[in-house]
Formats: structure tokens, C-alpha cells, sequence
């Protein structure tokens, strides 16, 4: 809802038969991804899921955005290689459990996430929150349709639903700010810098939840630095 106000409010054009093509592929991946990203973090080992399918998501687009945009400047590559050494430290946790490592799950969830961000590179130019308009709904039926299918419980407690709702705008304004960002830049550029969001996450754990960073965090974090500023500077070059 919130994404088609926005839509009419920036007077966007009507998408294109490819955009709504792209829009619901970009939906049904981007869905698939995060339930398996979510159901390998519960069944399986933190230590295993999260990093593979960070790694995933960053280098899949990475690959894409070569091949169908060229070879980004040296200091760029660079950057982007220590972006997911990064990746790798900072999603690394404490998981010295047994059983199911749900590294099938995590490949699926980041090969999903990846291709989620290639379709959205294939949108036209100044349309943002229409396509996303598009991907939400699709994820809204896909969502819906296997509730009803599988009997799944699906009642939100009333407690979390301002969380809830709160979850959904910043994660409504991390796909639009990507989709300007693929528009306006390189898909590289955009895929790998976006897959950093771990790096926040640890930060703001640190700040509001006390949690304590680790060597390899910290290590990460200032990997992450440089390599923001090694691919600003390759780009501005």
C-alpha cells in the first residue's frame, strides 16, 4: 500500500510488460529466498547459514553485473573482494551445535536473494515503487497461497504488529533505495555494497542490545570500511 502511494505521488508511468515480468520473478525469488534464509537459521547452524548466504547473495549479482556491464576499475574490484571477506567475518557467529548444518537452504536462500537482485537490475529506468508495488504483491499471494495450501499459523500477536509494520517500511525502503541505486550505478557496485547490511546490524546490536563484538567482527567492520571507500573512490575515478 505504502509503495503504490509513493508510486502516484512520484506520477510514475505504468509499467512496462517486461517490467511486470521481471517485477514478479524478482517477487517469487526474492520470497523463496528470505523463508529459506529464515527456516535454515531455525533448523540448522547460524554459524553455517547466515555467511554462505551472505557470500551468495553479494557474488552472484557481482558475477552478473560483470558479465553484463563489464569489468569494474582495479581499486573497485578490490573493494569488492574485501566487501565479502567482510560479509564472511561479520555474519560469522558462536555455533559449536550439532546436527543439520542447513548449508542446502543457505545456498537456496542465497542463490534466490541473488537472483532477486539480477531481475530488479533489468527494470526501466525511473520506475521504482511500481515494480515494488508489483514484487510485494506477488510475495503477498505466493505467502497467502501457501498458508492455505500447507495450514500454516500465521496470526500476528497484536503486541508485534507496530514491530511488525516497522520491519516491513525499512525493508520496503532498503528494495526501493536498491533499485535506485542498480538505475543510477552498477550492479556490482550496488549488489555488493547492499549485502554489507550485516555490518549495521552488529553495530546497532552493540549500541542498543550491549551484545559484544567479536575479533572477526570488528575485523569485518573495518574491512568493510575500506571497502566502501576503495569502491567510492575506484567509482569517482
Amino acid at each position: 500500500m505504502l509503495a503504490l502511494g509513493l508510486a502516484f505521488l512520484r506520477s510514475e508511468t505504468l509499467p512496462t510488460g517486461g517490467d511486470v515480468a521481471w517485477s514478479v520473478a524478482a517477487g517469487i525469488a526474492g520470497v523463496i529466498g528470505i523463508s529459506a534464509l529464515y527456516r535454515g537459521l531455525a533448523v540448522g547452524r547460524m554459524g553455517v547459514v547466515a555467511p554462505v548466504t551472505g557470500v551468495m547473495a553479494a557474488t552472484i549479482p557481482v558475477a552478473a553485473g560483470i558479465v553484463l556491464q563489464g569489468v569494474p576499475p582495479p581499486l573497485v574490484l578490490a573493494g569488492i573482494a574485501m566487501a565479502v571477506v567482510a560479509v564472511i567475518l561479520v555474519s560469522r557467529v558462536s555455533d559449536e551445535g550439532s546436527g543439520p548444518s542447513g548449508l542446502g537452504l543457505a545456498l537456496l536462500s542465497g542463490g534466490a536473494i541473488g537472483a532477486m537482485s539480477i531481475c530488479i537490475s533489468q527494470l526501466s529506468q525511473g520506475h521504482v515503487f511500481g515494480p515494488l508495488t508489483l514484487i510485494r504483491t506477488t510475495q503477498a499471494v505466493v505467502i497467502v497461497g501457501f498458508v492455505l495450501v500447507t495450514g500454516s499459523a500465521w496470526r500476528v500477536d497484536r503486541r508485534l504488529i507496530p514491530a511488525t509494520a516497522g520491519v516491513g517500511v525499512l525493508d520496503m525502503a532498503g528494495n526501493g533505495l536498491f533499485i535506485v541505486a542498480v538505475q543510477t550505478g552498477a550492479l556490482a557496485i550496488a549488489a555488493v555494497l547492499s549485502s554489507l547490511y550485516p555490518v549495521v546490524t552488529v553495530i546497532l546490536a552493540t549500541v542498543f542490545l550491549r551484545e559484544r563484538i567479536t575479533r572477526s567482527h570488528a575485523v569485518g567492520i573495518a574491512l568493510a570500511a575500506t571497502a566502501i571507500a576503495c569502491i567510492a573512490a575506484g567509482s569517482a575515478g
